[in-house]
Order: structure tokens, then C-alpha cells, then sequence
């Protein structure tokens, strides 16, 4: 099998060497980046998706109006740049934000980009067009926008209700892409149109997807790569050999656990790899609108019998991070310190008097020794959900709960959750940027589409609120901790810990740079380029 890959990667070698130019005193041009994907996403819609299998194939098609540097690690709101547009400003006492729009900009079908395409896409994202999403699981960060208007074909403005600082932030997100206003969301799904450096090419469903140099980009002199190929491989260890054996350029980003990362090291000692935090809480789900989850006595139970640090020294060889809702520090801005956390109930170090204590939860609530709780564990069906679904279906057998893992394919798991089919579920959050007022609304509020858990505390939503139009960053974080302490103690959706993960690239590819606080902030490859 080895051979094979061998002669693969020796035949695209040939092609990326006869392709590839060299740019004067630069990076080189052409050459097609092979990745491997870790499963196959339901569409090819990011408005419509929940989750990262959609983002990294597809964001390359489009742009945002403003974006996270993509060549700094962290993502704050003080390296967000413009990209469809030249320049911004906030007027009317904070309520109005005005963006500049790039002129030149068209569409990949050759149709020119206006402000009516920004004010389209908005308008779908907040419910108010005859055309409508089929999901729309992040219409609840934009909440505060009255509407949005246009001023000619250059000119947009989002007018607010109240101040909030931070719909710049959710603006530069990779989950905020540009669509066109001359093409519809059903098209979307099958045939994205878009103005970024890739143009889509074909999405063949568990097998392919591949995306082509756009020529008219307005960035001038990007892309350097003729092409990105996804080739789709649910079996992780397959996956890396593969990648170890020269098939792929690089693996799929953050995708490479810390075991696996041994392997890659050992056998392909050249390649590049980064470990880094990716914004994805791992998190227990349970439908609390149905018994027996309605019953707060079960849940808080639950969340006492995790032992957290077993499953970071499991999955991670000790490398992960124990917080709330919000990335811990440093890499994350807005976590929890730790004294903090750990006087939350189930936080603390003592795991034993912990489980002592959800036994005698499980109890009041009518189970024992003689008497288990039998309920099923639903998950995705790829390794980053399977495999601490099996360690947490151990852990719930201290307290009398007896799990059976069920598992969900990618493109059914959104949709079935979000319509609460489900009892008790081990989820993965993937934050799409690292700002309170992405976190809190999409996941906590009481109509959001991905408030999976049916939790709705009107106190607590008021204080999403507060904590959004404060500007003074010192005082928001307090407000913050305060907030995320709350919802911990609620049981509102039970965070186990939050991941730490490789990405591998071969030396040979060039202009890389991973996230430290969201694997979501947009990665378009039109700084990547190979020498070879």
C-alpha cells in the first residue's frame, strides 16, 4: 500500500514541479495543495453549517467584509483588517457601522460585487427575505442589527439597536462569508459562487472536493497555488499514513491528535507540526425539556462525576485545558482564572467526593445500585466525538447511569440535535471566534438554533446583554467570568475540557500559519505556496 502513495506522491510531484513558477525574489506560483478531510459536509453552504468540515474546504471560495490577520496566531480585535472592505467607522453614537466597499470586486461568474450582495446576505442571516436559509444556526448574532442599508453600490451600513462592540469581531469570522444576491441558497449548497481566491470546481459527497485558482481575484499576485484537492478519509490513522507516506501536502488542520503526532514525527520527521488550543469545547448535551433530564438533580449529577483530567491525559497526554464556556487563558482572552473555576461545583480537584456526591443526586432522584439509568450517548461519527463519548459512557457508570453510544454521520448530527431528537449527546463547540457575545447568544440563548439543550435562564440572557455593550475591556471580563460561572452552575451544557490539537504540513508547503484561539476564523490559503 505504501508503494502506491509512494508512486502517487512522486507522479504529483512531477506535475507541482513542471506547474510551479517562481515568482522574483518571492514565493513560488502553481501547484495543487492535496489535504485530506475528515469527513464529508452535508453542503457546501457555511451560513447553513455547524460546523469546521464545512469551513476549511470552503472558505477559500469567498471573502468577508473584515477578517483576522491571517498571519498572526491569536485572533483579538485589534489585528481584524479589511477585505471586501477598504475601510470602516462606527458614527450615531456607536449604533451605526459603516463600511467602504472595494470597488472592482466581481463575482467567480463575472458579475460585479455591490453593496446589495452584502445587504442580501445580511437580511437571509436575520430572517427578513423572502429567501430563506434551511438552517440559520448563527442568526442569533444579529440580534442587535435593526437592519441593514445601502448608500449606491459602494457604501453599507449596519444600523443597531444598542452599541455592540463585537459584531466586528463576529464580522471577521471564517462562519461570515460574503453570498451573492443573484444566486440562490438551494444553489449555494450544491455550487457556491463567490469572490475569493479559489473557485469552487466539484464536491463529490465521501469522496472529493476540489477548488481552482481564480485568475480575476482582486487580491493581486493570490492565490499562489493553482488549486486545493480535499481528499475525503473518515479514518484518522489512514488518514496520517497516508500523509506520512507523501500522499498529502498537508493533513487536515488541527486534526492530528497528540498519539498520532508521535507517529508523524517518528515516521515522516521532516514535516512541520504545531500543537495548539483550537476554541472547540468538548461538552456534554442533554435534552432538559424531557425526562429524565428535566430533572436538575440528574444533570448537576452528571456534571460531578467527570473526572476532566482523565480525559485531557487520555486523549491528549495531559495536553489540553480544564475551563468554562470561554477558552482558557493564555491563549484564550476571556476564560475563567483558575481559582475561579475550580469553586465551581464538579470543578474542584477531589473527583472522589465529587462522584460521592452525584451518587446521592442520582439517588434522590430514585436510582442506585440496584437500579441504573439506562440512556443513550449520541455523537458524531468521527474519532474528535467518538472517543471521549466511550471515556464519559465509563465515567457515567460511577453514578448509575448506563450509556450506549449512538452514533450520528456528519451530515444528519446539526439537524438532530438541533430538533432535540435526542436524550443525552457528547458534542463538540467550535467557537468561531473568541468573543463572549459569539459564545453566549449562539449557544445559551433561549431562541438561538444551536441552543441544543433547550437551557433559557431570562436573568442570565440580561446579562448577555450588559456584558455586550461594555466597552471597557478590564470590566467585561469581569462581567464575563461572572456569566460563565453562572452557566457552569446551572448545568447548562457541562464542558469537559478544552482541546489541544496538531496540524502537519510537509517542509515543503510555505505560509502556514493554525489559530491558537479558533480554528474558525476563515483560512483562505492565498498566502500558502510550495517549493518544490
Amino acid at each position: 500500500m505504501r508503494s502506491v502513495w509512494a508512486l502517487a506522491a512522486v507522479a504529483a510531484l512531477s506535475v507541482l514541479t513542471a506547474s510551479t513558477t517562481t515568482l522574483a525574489g518571492g514565493p513560488k506560483q502553481g501547484g495543487i495543495l492535496r489535504m485530506y478531510h475528515r469527513d464529508s459536509p452535508g453542503n457546501a453552504s457555511i451560513h447553513e453549517g455547524a460546523t469546521y468540515s464545512l469551513n476549511v474546504p470552503f472558505m477559500p471560495v469567498f471573502n468577508n467584509l473584515v477578517i483576522y490577520k491571517q498571519d498572526e496566531a491569536q485572533n483579538r480585535m485589534d489585528n481584524i483588517i479589511p477585505e471586501l472592505a477598504e475601510s470602516w467607522a462606527w458614527v450615531n453614537d456607536n449604533k451605526t457601522l459603516t463600511f467602504k466597499l472595494r470597488p472592482g470586486v466581481k463575482w467567480h461568474d463575472g458579475k460585479p460585487f455591490t453593496s446589495a450582495d452584502v445587504k442580501c446576505t445580511f437580511d437571509m442571516l436575520m430572517g427578513k427575505s423572502q429567501q430563506k436559509f434551511r438552517q440559520n444556526p448563527r442568526k442569533t448574532w444579529y440580534e442587535q442589527v435593526n437592519d441593514v442599508s445601502t448608500n449606491g453600490d459602494l457604501e453599507v451600513s449596519f444600523n443597531l439597536k444598542r452599541p455592540q462592540p463585537s459584531l466586528l469581531a463576529l464580522l471577521a469570522s471564517g462562519y461570515t462569508p460574503v453570498y451573492p444576491c443573484h444566486v440562490s441558497p438551494g444553489d449555494m449548497r450544491t455550487h457556491p459562487i463567490g469572490t475569493g481566491p479559489f473557485k469552487f470546481v466539484e464536491f463529490k459527497a465521501n469522496e472529493s472536493i476540489k477548488l481552482t485558482r481564480n485568475p480575476d481575484y482582486w487580491r493581486e499576485g493570490r492565490p499562489y497555488l493553482d488549486g486545493i484537492e480535499f481528499t475525503i478519509i473518515p479514518n484518522r490513522s489512514t488518514a496520517i499514513l497516508a500523509f506520512v507516506a507523501g500522499k498529502f501536502d498537508m493533513a487536515f488542520p488541527t486534526e492530528v491528535s497528540i498519539p498520532l503526532l508521535k507517529d508523524v514525527k517518528s515516521q515522516a520527521p521532516k514535516a512541520v507540526c504545531v500543537v495548539e488550543p483550537n476554541n472547540v469545547a468538548t461538552n456534554i448535551i442533554v435534552n432538559s425539556s424531557a425526562p429524565p433530564f428535566d430533572n436538575i438533580d440528574i444533570r448537576r449529577a452528571m456534571a460531578l462525576s467527570l473526572d476532566r483530567k482523565a480525559f485531557i491525559s487520555i486523549m491528549f497526554e495531559g495536553q489540553g485545558d480544564v475551563g468554562g464556556t470561554m477558552l482558557p487563558p493564555p491563549n484564550g482572552l476571556w476564560g475563567m482564572p483558575k481559582e475561579m473555576l475550580e469553586s465551581i461545583p464538579g470543578y474542584g480537584p477531589d473527583v472522589n467526593a465529587n462522584r460521592e456526591e452525584a451518587r446521592k443526586l442520582m439517588q434522590k432522584a430514585g436510582y442506585g445500585p440496584d437500579k441504573h439509568l439506562a440512556v443513550k450517548v449520541s455523537t458524531r461519527n468521527i474519532p474528535v466525538y467518538r472517543d471521549p463519548a466511550v471515556i464519559l459512557i465509563d465515567q457515567l457508570k460511577s453514578i448509575y447511569i448506563d450509556g450506549e453510544l449512538d452514533v450520528v454521520e456528519t451530515a444528519n448530527w446539526f439537524p438532530k440535535i438541533a430538533r432535540k431528537d435526542y436524550m443525552l449527546g457528547l458534542n463538540l463547540t467550535g467557537n468561531a471566534v473568541d468573543d463572549p457575545d459569539q459564545s453566549f447568544y449562539e449557544n445559551y440563548s433561549c431562541g438561538s438554533e444551536r441552543n441544543y439543550t433547550n437551557y433559557c435562564n431570562k436573568e442570565i440572557e440580561k446579562l448577555f446583554d450588559v456584558q455586550s455593550q461594555e466597552t471597557d475591556v478590564n470590566k467585561r471580563k469581569k462581567m464575563v467570568w461572572d456569566i460563565d460561572k453562572k452557566l457552569q452552575e446551572d448545568v447548562a451544557r457541562p464542558i469537559i475540557f478544552h482541546a489541544r490539537t496538531g496540524s502537519c504540513w510537509q517542509p515543503y508547503v510555505k505560509g502556514v500559519t493554525v489559530m491558537s484561539n479558533s480554528s474558525y476564523n476563515g483560512y483562505r490559503y492565498e498566502d500558502v505556496w510550495m517549493d518544490k
